[in-house]
């Protein structure tokens, strides 16, 4: 549905991406990785439209494309859900969920809102993934984190997403909520989407992937399937790979003399 090769991406003298190979298949979770200064950022914003890339290809469908806005990303049904929901918290479930996007009834100059039809979409949208609230009309504000982030999959879903971009879902989220989370984007892909998860914690993208990308640096880590890689592997090069293979070999090193000092203080010793 969508593939990155060779794609790059710098901001004056600072290079961002080098070199990065990512595809997303329709029914799938690609799990994108990585610390902090990673690339992560980047990456999403040369997916979702917002920045363009500077070398490589990007090609959705097989064909080449280099969008200059989010809304022609979203023209070709790929959609993102930010960290930072675009959310009124005061306005009810269902106006946030046709935000932007609201129906109306009528014709000029008199038109209004079809409240109840919005009402009974957003009810019906929200079951299909088999998130149940008590009312559409209480504020969004007053639901959970997790639930946030579960109505905007939905939404992105209901207007036509084919690739869906979560970008750190599960990073304010307590264990409950971030699990609650994760069965969403397991049903999104259930769905026949195909799921961009950008995340710094291996154990919650180890439960739903079934691809997985670690960057670091502006460069791609690791590029596997979940076939050829355990959780522990996937921690490792999440935690540093080699590098933390040196510093460990480094501070055993250090240790060990420190030790015998410490046991030559010792009364008698």
């Amino acid at each position: 549905m969508l593939e990155l090769s060779g794609v790059g991406k710098s901001y004056g003298n600072i290079t961002a991406l080098r070199g990065v190979d990512v595809a997303v298949r329709a029914a799938e979770v690609t799990c994108v990785l990585g610390d902090n200064g990673a690339g992560k950022s980047t990456l999403i914003k040369i997916i979702s439209g917002l920045h363009g890339h500077d070398t490589g290809q990007y090609l959705v469908d097989g064909e080449p494309v280099r969008f200059s806005s989010p809304r022609e990303a979203l023209d070709r049904g790929i959609a993102t859900v930010y960290q930072d929901l675009a959310v009124v918290p005061l306005m009810p479930v269902w106006r946030n969920f046709f935000l932007g996007s609201e129906r109306t009834n009528g014709v000029w100059p008199v038109r209004r809102l079809d409240v109840r039809g919005m009402r009974e979409t957003t009810d019906r949208e929200l079951r299909k993934l088999g998130i149940e609230l008590p009312g559409v009309d209480q504020p969004i504000g007053s639901l959970s984190g997790g639930q946030r982030q579960c109505v905007a999959i939905a939404r992105a879903i209901y207007f036509g997403a084919r690739v869906l971009i979560l970008d750190e879902p599960t990073a304010a989220l307590g264990v409950r909520q971030s699990g609650v989370v994760l069965k969403y984007v397991a049903a999104a892909r259930d769905a026949g989407l195909g799921v961009i998860f950008i995340t710094h914690n291996p154990h919650h993208a180890f439960l739903v992937g079934d691809h997985f990308v670690v960057l670091r640096q502006g460069e791609v880590e690791l590029n596997t399937g979940r076939a050829s890689l355990t959780l522990e592997e996937l921690t490792h090069h999440m935690a540093g790979g080699s590098e933390l293979d040196t510093l460990r070999h480094e501070l055993d090193r250090i240790e060990a003399p420190d030790m015998g000092a410490l046991h030559g203080m010792r009364p008698g010793g």
